[in-house]
């Protein structure tokens, strides 16, 4: 069984998401640590829990997402996971950092590419990729049947969706994928989002004002 931390780290606030199970088998997704004290504590909870990382993955790479690839790929021996047509946006991440005042080192290994219908394993139970492009080229999402929640990256947020005005964004993209691919799940799916709280399905069907 998964468990889910999130810490919350940079200047924008951006979600990153360590999915673990009983064995100390880690994934992380999206490693948005910025700065030292932020590493640090993503570093910290892995090493006071015993956790081993075994996946990285992004859910698209705009600049808030990635900052920490690079460090947690050589910390933990980890090749990078990505949709294919992220890969021009993770290449583009350095000199967006430099334009905003955040420059870092981007990760240069080995990219690994997702697609629809992948899976991610760890020790038996799985991730589902969902391609739900619109506010990115290759947003993807990562989404856990059997307990019922989606790792959503930039796509829907509480009461909100992705901005589509970046380039690659496409707003009636977004909002098709929304509605056939993550509105169909459960209503009790839980919802983390690369940004803000936590929420479900069945709240964003009500409530959500961009999905009416």
């Amino acid at each position: 069984m998964f468990e889910v931390k999130v810490l919350t780290f940079n200047a924008v606030q951006e979600n990153t998401y360590l999915v673990f199970n009983e064995k100390g088998s880690c994934i992380i997704i999206d490693p948005g640590f910025y700065t030292p004290e932020e590493k640090r504590e993503l570093e910290g909870f892995i090493a006071a829990r015993r956790l081993v990382p075994r996946w990285l993955l992004n859910t698209h790479c705009h600049l808030d997402h990635v900052f920490g690839n690079k460090d947690v790929a050589t910390a933990y021996g980890l090749h990078l996971h990505l949709h294919p047509l992220e890969a021009p946006v993770l290449d583009s991440a350095p000199s967006m950092g430099v334009m905003f005042n955040l420059p870092f080192e981007n990760y240069t290994g080995e990219r690994v590419f997702l697609r629809e219908g992948d899976t991610v394993d760890l020790d038996g139970d799985t991730l589902e990729v969902i391609e739900a492009t619109g506010h990115s080229p290759g947003s993807i999402c990562f989404y856990c049947s059997r307990q019922h929640f989606i790792i959503s990256g930039d796509v829907l947020f509480q009461n909100s969706i992705g901005r589509t005005d970046l380039p690659g964004g496409d707003h009636a993209t977004l909002i098709r994928n929304i509605r056939e691919k993550l509105l169909i799940l459960p209503g009790e799916t839980r919802v983390y989002p690369g940004h803000g709280p936590a929420t479900t399905i069945g709240e964003e069907k009500k409530h959500n004002p961009w999905l009416e």
